[in-house]
């Protein structure tokens, strides 16, 4: 059994990117996401074992999910951070499309890793600061009673609200992988192409057990 906080992050990631958005924002953020998650967990309810033997299948769905909700260009810029400005358009495009596909690839697998009890988005939410910028923030309550806090961050683009970033249990997971670029950015000496090629997301199991 894989532990809790790393089939957590998992779950939350797809959930972030699986989000379905309407043309134009006709629902508040918070009611948004309740709709969307509700409808997502109801698509693999009682189907887990059938997509743990089918994950092509399950990785197919994701990617449909992610073509109707993710800016990638920015999700690329923010993770990218400063090195972004220095990359070529060919470098900044094939990381976008790498970071893709490990998305896909780990999100799907967390799907059916994380055993969860419940799934609430809060009944009282923080009011927006700026109008095209939300939070969101939800609980997952796990098989063991665990309750980890998760606050997705929404940003309006387009007529259209779109995820951008999630924070489990006081990690920001947004920033993880921004740290995770630029460390690999030094260990190959700034070495664009090396470090696309290796690119392989993680998130610490230690980490998001003991939170921010």
């Amino acid at each position: 059994m894989i532990r809790y906080p790393l089939a957590l992050a998992t779950l939350l990631l797809s959930l972030l990117f699986s989000l379905t958005v309407q043309a134009a924002p006709e629902r508040s953020p918070d009611e948004l996401i309740r709709h969307s998650v509700e409808t997502l967990t109801g698509q693999i309810e009682g189907r887990r074992d059938h997509f743990a033997n089918n994950m092509d299948e399950l990785e197919a769905l994701v990617d449909d999910s992610l073509d109707e909700i993710a800016d990638f260009r920015y999700i690329g810029a923010s993770v990218m951070g400063r090195y972004f400005a220095n990359a070529t358009p060919q470098q900044r495009s094939r990381f976008v499309e790498t970071f893709r596909q490990t998305l896909i690839d780990t999100y799907a697998k967390g799907l059916v890793t994380f055993d969860y009890r419940d799934l609430r988005v809060l009944d009282t939410q923080r009011a927006q600061r700026h109008e095209d910028q939300a939070s969101v923030d939800m609980e997952v309550v796990a098989e063991d009673g665990t309750v980890y806090p998760v606050s997705y961050s929404l940003r309006l683009s387009g007529g259209e609200w779109r995820v951008v970033n999630v924070i489990v249990n006081g990690i920001n997971l947004g920033l993880t992988f921004r740290n995770q670029f630029d460390q690999a950015m030094r260990d190959n000496a700034r070495d664009y192409d090396a470090v696309i090629d290796g690119w392989s997301p993680e998130v610490g199991v230690e980490e998001l057990e003991q939170g921010a």
